[in-house]
């Protein structure tokens, strides 16, 4: 993909927080997260869901909104 529509890496570093943490919490591989990081591929909503439970935010702040307003 070449838009980004999530913010994952941003919060992420907002929180404090590395890939392979997300990984471990998630029970995924860290590439798996750094695809999602990076638009290469994109989570299932239920993960997005855990995602926004992990990092304490509302699933909104994981997502570029300008992205979408652009569609």
């Amino acid at each position: 993909m070449d838009k980004d529509i999530n913010r994952r890496k941003v919060v992420l570093a907002e929180k404090k927080r590395t890939n392979k943490w997300l990984a471990e919490q998630l029970g995924c591989a860290p590439t798996t997260v750094s695809k999602w990081c990076t638009n290469a591929c994109q989570p299932p909503m239920e993960t997005y869901l855990k995602i926004a439970k992990l990092l304490e935010v509302d699933i909104a702040e994981l997502l570029n909104k300008e992205y979408f307003k652009s569609i």
